[in-house]
């Protein structure tokens, strides 16, 4: 297990490595890039993979045993205890279209438990961060998730999955169910941010399905630290390698699950 002194050592090491990536990001949003596709949806920019070599470069100088687990390269297995999950620029529509709405997601997975993360909005300079039994911070001040306990006056995130169009399970019909339950919803673009501001109170709720393990691993952490829940959407553990995942301010969980029962859901 890190020790403390060993954690913040991480936390100072994602840090630098966000706010470098997320300089890169700011200075090509708006301009031409080089944009090509994953999937039918899922694009990939000439500025997601130069965000990654540089995170990279930083967790490789400063940990080189640990494994890397990012989206746009593999880079093998080394077999550690320690596992960094890297999203250089979560909201990559937002960016290839010049919306300022993306972030940089980091974090560090400690035989099978998030115990650092760091998710860094380049165009705001927030940097959300947490160390598991620390805390959650923005720009150092302490997050706590809201106090909004009835449903009918909740502001909830939520985002689809890619394969929307063709698949029945979509989140459609939960995002109708809940539109009708809370006070409003939103769908901005990016899982990892969505997450941040539930741990900053923004959001009372958010959920989501059929995501990739470095859309959410940094931002768990944030919520859990900020004094809220995350689950499947069933209240079992949260699995970050086949995620359907729930995340409130513990005082709306159980509502959002039972709207939740009421739609289809990936098995």
């Amino acid at each position: 297990m890190l020790s403390l002194q060993e954690l913040t050592a991480v936390r100072d090491v994602a840090e630098a490595a966000a706010r470098a990536a997320g300089t890169i990001l700011r200075s090509r949003l708006g301009r031409d890039l080089r944009v090509s596709y994953k999937g039918a949806v899922d694009l990939v920019t000439d500025a997601d993979r130069a965000a990654e070599e540089t995170i990279v470069k930083f967790v490789r100088e400063a940990f080189p045993e640990h494994d890397i687990l990012a989206e746009e390269q593999d880079y093998g297995r080394r077999d550690s205890a320690w596992r960094w999950i890297i999203d250089p620029l979560d909201g990559t529509t937002n960016f290839a279209h010049g919306f300022p709405w993306f972030a940089v997601s980091i974090a560090l997975e400690e035989q099978g438990e998030i115990v650092c993360g760091v998710v860094y909005h380049p165009c705001t300079d927030e940097m959300f961060s947490a160390v598991r039994g620390q805390g959650a911070m923005l720009n150092q001040r302490p997050l706590r998730v809201s106090a909004v306990d009835k449903l009918e006056q909740a502001l909830l995130a939520t985002g689809f999955p890619y394969d929307r169009k063709s698949s029945d399970i979509n989140n459609y019909d939960h995002f109708i169910h809940f539109q009708q339950a809370a006070q409003a919803c939103r769908r901005p673009g990016v899982a990892s941010l969505d997450l941040a501001s539930v741990a900053a109170g923004r959001f009372d709720g958010y959920w989501e399905m059929k995501l990739k393990p470095w859309d959410v691993a940094a931002g768990l952490l944030l919520v859990l630290e900020a004094g809220g829940q995350v689950t499947d959407f069933d209240g079992s553990k949260v699995d970050i390698y086949a995620p359907r995942i729930l995340a409130s301010n513990g005082l709306l969980h159980s509502g959002m699950q039972q709207i939740l029962r009421q739609g289809r859901s990936p098995l």
